[in-house]
């Protein structure tokens, strides 16, 4: 029995035979050509047919897995409409005398490379959107315009180097047990579609296509992340023992869909959720979400070559606060740096970009764009429960400075005649060991602090959280970043403030329990741990939690923490 690695991204267990995706590329070359006119009419022919292919997908989808999941394909569609992504491939055939399909690569290439050099792996993962929607175009373009989908007659499992959106469509959920694959990650759309058609799916799985052949028969272990090729009698058995144990649990989990999140002892506990894209409302306010409390703006100025205009920030904050009707929506201002390549706001390199000019420093420096950004903001703040947070804070005239900034702003609007929310409130991220440290100066300026667990632990540890080399330094469990959360969230209570936590410890269910006990008011977190949250926070009593905190604080090292944690 071989078994093979990957990551774990749609929640189950698979058992059956394999059928492996043959992959079909479309053969086509860089040619120069003369006819430039005739060439920009053959890739607008081709891209009328991927919209209307595009159309029928999303209808398709739409029924048969979901709105929130036909969203891919609206979001593919405004790809294939983006006229920025069209002038550069004009500019390819017109320009430089390339055919249509070298012409939409290259394009494509170019976008998706700006995207993939983001350090945020949403964003980096929408760089396959793009390549997708040009894939598409190039199949139609060369006449191999069909998904290589095997036929699929008996329940099995799809191995494959990946799967398009196209191609999850057409995955009947009947006959596909689980699915495979050697690209992807866990925002992929593989990995988003194959969660909302509840199939059990492993992505990123190395040399899984050398490993594997037809009909070898396979145990999918979404929670260890691990394909185990061929298994004994025993291993079997086991493993269907755990099928078992796992639908019973999910059965449990959807339990908890419209129950409050309110400990044993009675206190309420706030879960929210993060978002990077309106795309993901939907899946928020179906699992309970009470409110956002990270929106990620950067996305809004990533996919695309200018910067987004105030009216197009403007109608994305005010669609955003409507759809959650009064709820908070805490959106986080511009915080990116000179680590992204985006090439028209002109970031000088740094020689080390996660502590040179990022977060509100860039938003300092980029005033301009940053007042735009603020206009939008507080012309949405009408529509709902708007609230605003600064990046990267590391000194009090930081916040003095960007208040100022945006009383000027008011001004602005106010002279014009336009509705603005006078009393929104603003929050501050809580990510820099020294703005942890004078918590009780900041907390003074500000209506709330959010805790950014991900720099937080980056930043008082030294440990770059990309460098594997020190990846044993980098841990929620350690006590240097845990005391600092405890100090942070004392500080904000002795002056009155709300204290919520948006990074990755925030969804972690071993963690819940003891932020919970630290009087945390607040938790942001991914929309696929909120059920699993609002569980954890139904079987604990803050009062004894209380007590854990006290043991926690005691202790010595992350791992002693850890075990700690899950004696519970």
């Amino acid at each position: 029995m071989e078994h093979l690695l990957g990551t774990g991204v749609s929640k189950g267990i698979a058992i059956g035979s394999v059928l492996i995706k043959q992959e079909h590329t479309s053969d086509y070359k860089n040619k120069s050509i003369t006819d430039v006119e005739q060439e920009w009419e053959r890739f607008n022919t081709a891209r009328d047919s991927a919209k209307k292919q595009l159309e029928e997908l999303f209808n398709q989808s739409k029924q048969s897995i979901g709105e929130k999941e036909a969203q891919i394909f609206e979001a593919h569609i405004l790809i294939v409409e983006d006229q920025e992504l069209a002038e550069l491939i004009k500019t390819q055939i017109f320009n430089q005398k390339k055919n249509a399909e070298w012409a939409v690569h290259e394009a494509a290439e170019h976008f998706a490379a700006l995207l993939e050099s983001l350090g945020d792996e949403y964003i980096r993962e929408r760089a396959h959107d793009i390549r997708d929607v040009a894939a598409r175009i190039i199949r139609i373009l060369t006449g191999a315009d069909k998904h290589d989908l095997p036929e699929v007659d008996k329940p099995c499992i799809i191995a494959a180097k990946d799967l398009l959106p196209g191609e999850m469509v057409h995955i009947s959920k009947d006959k596909v047990l689980g699915i495979v694959t050697e690209a992807g990650s866990k925002t992929s759309h593989t990995a988003i579609l194959a969660k909302a058609m509840g199939i059990p799916a492993i992505v990123g799985v190395a040399g899984l296509l050398e490993k594997l052949n037809d009909s070898d028969t396979v145990i999918l272990d979404e929670v260890e992340g691990k394909i185990l090729i061929n298994p004994d009698s025993d291993t079997l058995k086991n493993y269907n023992r755990k099928l078992e144990l796992l639908e019973i649990k999910r059965k449990e989990l959807e339990g908890f869909k419209d129950k409050e999140s309110v400990t044993k002892d009675g206190v309420e506990v706030e879960l929210y959720g993060n978002m990077a894209s309106i795309a993901e409302l939907p899946g928020l306010i179906d699992n309970g979400a009470m409110g956002i409390g990270l929106f990620r703006t950067e996305f809004l100025y990533t996919t695309q070559t200018s910067a987004p205009s105030e009216e197009e920030q403007f109608q994305i904050y005010k669609q955003t606060a409507e759809k959650m009707a009064g709820k908070t929506v805490i959106i986080r201002t511009l915080d990116i740096g000179g680590d992204k390549e985006i090439p028209y706001l002109g970031l000088e390199k740094e020689e080390n970009p996660f502590l040179g000019c990022r977060g509100i420093r860039l938003c300092f420096e980029k005033q301009e764009l940053w007042k735009v950004q603020l206009r939008a903001l507080l012309r949405a703040s009408v529509y709902g429960n708007i609230q605003i947070m600064l990046p990267m804070i590391s000194v009090v005239e930081e916040v003095r400075r960007a208040k100022a900034i945006m009383d000027e702003i008011k001004a602005e609007l106010k002279s014009e005649g336009i509705e603005y929310n006078d009393g929104i409130e603003i929050g501050v991220m809580i990510e820099t060991p020294a703005a942890a440290i004078i918590a009780d100066v900041i907390a003074s300026e500000v209506d709330f602090f959010s805790i950014g667990t991900n720099d937080l632990i980056q930043y008082t540890t030294a440990c770059d959280r990309m460098n594997p080399r020190i990846s044993y330094l980098y841990s929620q469990f350690n006590p240097s970043v845990l005391r600092l959360i405890k100090h942070i969230i004392d500080t904000g209570h002795q002056h009155g403030i709300k204290v919520g936590m948006c990074g990755e410890a925030a969804g972690d269910v071993r963690l819940i329990p003891l932020f919970v006990g630290m009087g945390l008011d607040e938790f942001s977190m991914n929309t696929s741990a909120l059920l699993e949250a609002k569980k954890t926070v139904d079987q604990i009593s803050k009062q004894e939690m209380q007590k854990v905190v006290e043991d926690v604080l005691k202790l010595k090292t992350a791992q002693e923490i850890e075990e700690y944690l899950l004696s519970l």
